[in-house]
Order: structure tokens, then sequence, then C-alpha cells
């Protein structure tokens, strides 16, 4: 419609060369026509024009030293996009390819997800082109400390509460931590994914890769069908790939894939999840090594790829589990997932589908449930944390366990129910834009042109 499209063009202009930002900006806005057309107040208060533009942006220099006494430079983000529905929620991602398009493509899905989970939680990303990859223990730390002696003026258990992502484990969240500790004075839960030790919550680790299955779970019963018996195809090998994989096996199903940066492993038996973490999370080794181990697992090396997609989506399977990175699922990808028998694709990762490939699942009417949606529970989880923090308590694993079951359970019936009201039951992405859109716009239009 024209006015979203007026909206898409100018913000081109304004941000120029942003292409995964326009991607996810043009997915969501694209989606909201139905609402758009029977509520006037939406356009009367702007709030899509102000929706795509963040309250903040925050762009920096992090200049540290390395272990040979060279001054190493890198910029650092934190783009704190929408606080209508509470603190800023949004995690930091230490990686060569962070650009200001990647944390405001995140930062704008932040606002949605974090929406649709009916928690109060406003969306924000961040991040720096820092890759600790090859990096000492003592070089990672000073980096850290550089980081945050910026971020720390802009952030707090009130405004803005950031979270761990790619490359920021707990590692690099305790020495932010701790620099944030000493800049203020203060023990506050300004932080998510904190160790046990000192504040963190029991199932964080696990719980954006559960939460992403229970989603998957809830999407075949609307079906009257379940995980149990499938052949499932996961990619990754990080956080959500692992703990996708775990709760797979815990479910009945059998995760047969997962990838990394060098190649992709096939199992036909079924991923040895314990052999998995001991390589990936205690050896911090590649997959080639899990093939040394595992004779009957095949190990594609990433030279070997399919000009047109990747490898892993190319074997039998009923479910697909996108856990890695933003746009790793090509049209091609998403054709020989339907022509192999896939039913139902859930994303572990962010926007991980192409436009194109997210077509075509649409189009197949399959069970597909975007990230916003099935990713959410890491963020939930976080904030469980952060109630934690602020009673001073400690949770059970299953207490903690059965709170992100419900608001996954919470998460799936407000995208079905919003699809089946919009006469297009099979259509998730439309259920998830609409239901966390409207959550935001009303806060919006309550507090005001500010």
């Amino acid at each position: 419609m024209p006015y979203t499209h007026n909206t898409i063009v100018k913000l081109q202009k304004s941000s120029p060369a942003q292409t995964e930002f326009y991607q996810a900006v043009e997915e969501v806005l694209d989606s909201l026509a139905p609402v758009l057309d029977v509520d006037s107040r939406f356009c009367q208060h702007a709030i899509i024009e102000r929706l795509v533009e963040p309250e903040r942006q925050i762009m920096f220099r992090v200049a540290w030293v390395d272990d040979n006494g060279n001054v190493q430079v890198n910029k650092g983000y934190r783009v704190q996009f929408n606080s209508a529905l509470g603190p800023y929620k949004g995690g930091i991602r230490f990686h060569p390819s962070v650009n200001a398009s990647i944390i405001k493509f995140l930062g704008f899905e932040q606002v949605l997800k974090n929406a649709l989970t009916g928690l109060p939680l406003g969306g924000a990303k961040g991040g720096a082109n820092f890759d600790p990859k090859g990096k000492s223990d003592g070089e990672i730390m000073r980096f850290c400390q550089a980081f945050m002696s910026e971020l720390y003026r802009h952030i707090g258990p009130t405004t803005d509460v950031p979270a761990g992502d790619i490359g920021v484990g707990a590692r690099e969240i305790g020495y932010m931590f701790g620099q944030y500790k000493k800049l203020t004075n203060s023990f506050d839960g300004v932080l998510t994914g904190k160790d046990l030790l000192w504040g963190g919550s029991l199932a964080r680790k696990e719980a954006t890769g559960y939460g992403c299955v229970y989603f998957a779970e809830h999407m075949l019963e609307g079906n009257k069908d379940s995980l149990e018996g499938k052949e499932c195809l996961v990619s990754g090998s990080g956080n959500v790939a692992i703990y996708t994989i775990e709760k797979l096996r815990e479910l009945g199903a059998k995760p047969v894939s997962c990838s990394d940066s060098g190649g992709t492993i096939y199992q036909k038996s079924g991923i040895d999840v314990q052999s998995l973490k001991q390589i990936k999370e205690v050896e911090q080794g590649r997959l080639s090594d899990y093939a040394k181990r595992h004779p009957d697992a095949e190990y594609i090396s990433r030279d070997s790829y399919p000009d047109d997609g990747h490898a892993v989506w190319r074997f039998a399977g009923q479910v697909a589990f996108p856990c890695a990175t933003q746009n790793e699922l090509t049209a091609a990808d998403a054709k020989a997932l339907l022509d192999n028998g896939c039913i139902a694709v859930c994303e572990g990762a962010n926007m991980p589908c192409t436009a194109e490939a997210a077509e075509l699942f649409i189009q197949a009417k399959i069970a597909y449930a975007p990230g916003k949606a099935a990713n959410a529970g890491g963020v939930a989880t976080s904030q469980l944390e952060m109630a934690q923090n602020a009673s001073m308590q400690r949770w059970s694993f299953a207490e903690v366990d059965q709170k992100l079951k419900d608001i996954m359970q919470g998460i799936y019936q407000r995208t079905s129910e919003t699809a089946a009201e919009l006469e297009q039951p099979t259509n998730f992405i439309l259920g998830a834009n609409i239901a966390g859109f409207r959550r935001v716009a009303e806060a919006m239009i309550q507090q005001g042109v500010v």
C-alpha cells in the first residue's frame, strides 16, 4: 500500500545502505495492511513512521590494547529502538559482520519479539565489529572493559538491560559487568546471562533452543501432530542449536544435522548432543572434530556447499530449525526442504530465511514460525533473570523451565489466534507481526507523541 511503501522509501533515504534493516522493516510493514486499513488511529499517530525510527542510536569508538602492546580500534553500537512497553532489552553481539544495518534490523525485530512475550520489555540491540575468536582471555577482558566504559552511560536496570548474543557469552558478560560495577559503584541487575554465582538464572543458557522446540511442538499439535519420531534438520552449533538438539532428543525427535562456519554434519542415526557439547562448549573445537569421533557422521565442508544455498538443508527431514544466522536459508534451500518432505520450519535465529524462502513456505502453507515468535524464549528468560535480581531470589531450573513453557504457549496462542482472526491460519508471520505491532502501537498511542 502507498502509505507503507512511502515510509520505506523515506527510511532508505534517511538510513542509506542498510540492506538487512530494510529487509526486516519491509517484511513487517507489508503484513500490516489488514490493521492499518481498519484502524485509522495508527496512521493518525504516525505509528509506523515512529516505529521504524529508533528512539536513540549510540555509536562509539572502542580502543583497547592487545597482548603485543598494540592499540586496536573497533566500532561499538547500542540502538535503543522502542521503550513503549518497558525498559530496552536486547543482546550484544561481537562479530566482524556487525554494522549499523545488522544492529538496527536486530533491534527492530526485538521490539516485536519482546511485545509477543507479553512481558514489560522494550526493544534494543548492540554490539561491536570485534571478533573474540583467536583472542586471549586478557584481550577479551580489555576489549569488554573498553566497550563498557562507554556503554555504562546509557544502560541501567530500569533503562536498558543488555544480554548476550553471538560472540558474547558468560565470560564476556562477566567482564562487562565487572567494569559496570566499578564505574557505577552499584551491583545492579543491568546485564542478563550472568553466571549463577552472581545473579544469573538457571535455564537461561538453554532457553532459546528449548523455547524454539516448545513452539514447534505447539505448531504441530495445532495440526494434530507431534515432534515424536520426526527427523529434524538443525543449522548452527552454538547455544541455540545445541539446546534445540537436546530438547528435540528429550521429546522423542531425531535431530540429524548441525553446522558451523567450516561445514555441516549429517548423521542419520541422530546427533550425539553430549559429544557436540564436549567439542563446542568445552574444547571450543570444530564440527570436523565431531566427524572424526563418529564414523557414521558425514561431514560436508563449506567449500562443497551448493552455489545456491547450504548443505544442511539438502537432506530429508520433516522439521527444520535454522539456528545459525540471518539469511542462511535461501529460496533454493526452501525448495529442497519442501521437495524432501518438510512440514514445518521453526526459526531459532533472527531472520534466517530470505524473503524469497519465507514466501515459498507461506505459499506451501506449511507450519512456519518466524524468529520473533519462535526464538523469544531467550529474551523471556532474561526477563525472568531480571525479576529474580529485583527480588533477590533464585528460582529452580524446573520453575524457570515451566515459566518458559507458559510464555512460549502464550506466544503461540497470540500468534495463531491473530492469524486465524485474519483468515490466514497458516500464516504465522502475519499473526506474529500484527500481534506484536498491536501491543506496541496501543502503548505508543496511550503515551502520546514522545
